[in-house]
């Protein structure tokens, strides 16, 4: 699995503004960006609704680990702008 599937996968299965994907084949951090973490607030419920479609990858072992950091439109403006993005 790489980098671009993953992006894909989450992309066409969820309501995403923006998806970046960086990882090594099997372990995968993950940085998902949406509106819909305006309503989603509790993290454990944000986690699920990004591992949702990458659960029969994660069962394949296809996907062996993936870590998320999860970002509202807003608060992704100003994380990018301390990271220099």
């Amino acid at each position: 699995m790489d980098n671009a599937q993953i992006t894909e996968i989450l992309k066409n299965a969820l309501e995403l503004d923006e998806v970046y994907v960086n990882g090594d084949g099997s372990h995968f951090n993950v940085i998902a960006v949406g509106k819909i973490f305006e309503e989603i607030t509790l993290r454990v419920k944000q986690q699920q609704y990004l591992y949702g479609p990458l659960m029969p990858f994660i069962a394949d072992n296809s996907i062996h680990a993936v870590n998320f950091k999860i970002y509202t439109p807003d608060v992704w403006q100003r994380e990018r702008k301390l990271m220099g993005m």
